[in-house]
């Protein structure tokens, strides 16, 4: 399967190397664009897989074309790459706010979107991967096997990339939001920088980790670490006389209606 990825940046490295990493695909099935030769470069260096600074050319041969780029840069590099597409060949877009019907733009092109997340980054991702009109169950499950190199995947309607942007792509910012907020106390309660980050840290881990294997749901492990007119219960009371919760929840619908906005143009 010869995957062609436009676009060099963080994300298309970071499923580069997973795919490698996990035997997905060898160097020789890979090529990557970019407009920075530097980048290439150090990709080549790095990876040892294709690299070129012409678009159109590695599209032509490729099975699989990563759309990889900014989404305001999208009409641009479409239009160069489109007519060297083969009839064959399945689209994957990792772009935020592009629908796949803008994407094959009237015509019968086979487009699975996937909503990746930055843990990505270091094999801990989360994406939400939905058909286009035209993907086929086959083509669904290409983009699952490129990203379940990097992460966790579900398969989602296309309508419902909006909630999944709001919960998994954006939700690495709400966590580090918190982290900030606990290291900021952590500081004001007189504990040292580097002791903070690493409770704070291993607790936000573990928490996760809890939930995950235990399969419990949150509300009942908080409870369990809650006990009445504890320390705990003192935090807890104070963040629901704020409405922490409703906040919250309005981020992420906040979050969700942005989304929609972005795909409507």
């Amino acid at each position: 399967m010869k995957i062609t990825f436009i676009g060099a940046g963080n994300m298309a490295e970071a499923i580069v190397s997973g795919l490698l990493k996990q035997r997905v695909s060898t160097p020789e099935d890979i090529c990557m664009t970019d407009i920075s030769e530097d980048r290439l470069n150090y990709l080549f260096a790095k990876y040892d897989v294709g690299t070129s600074g012409d678009n159109a050319y590695p599209v032509a041969t490729a099975d699989v074309v990563v759309l990889s780029v900014k989404p305001q840069i999208f009409p641009s590099v479409w239009s160069e790459i489109e007519g060297a597409l083969e009839a064959d060949a399945l689209v994957v877009s990792i772009m935020a706010g592009v629908p796949s019907a803008k994407i094959a733009g009237g015509k019968p092109i086979r487009v699975v979107r996937v909503m990746p997340n930055t843990p990505s980054l270091v094999g801990e991702g989360a994406a939400g991967i939905a058909a286009g009109e035209f993907a086929t169950a086959d083509d669904v499950r290409v983009a699952e096997k490129l990203m379940g190199a990097v992460g966790a995947t579900v398969v989602v309607e296309e309508e419902e990339l909006h909630a999944v942007t709001a919960l998994s792509g954006s939700g690495p910012a709400y966590v580090f939001y918190l982290l900030e907020s606990m290291l900021e106390a952590s500081g004001q309660m007189g504990l040292e920088k580097g002791i903070s980050r690493d409770l704070a840290l291993a607790t936000v881990i573990g928490a996760a980790r809890l939930m995950q294997e235990t399969g419990e749901e949150a509300d009942a492990l908080r409870k369990k670490v809650t006990s009445k007119g504890g320390t705990t219960a003192a935090a807890i009371n104070t963040l629901e006389e704020r409405s922490v919760k409703d906040s919250i929840i309005a981020a992420l619908l906040a979050a969700q209606a942005r989304s929609r906005e972005l795909a409507n143009g």
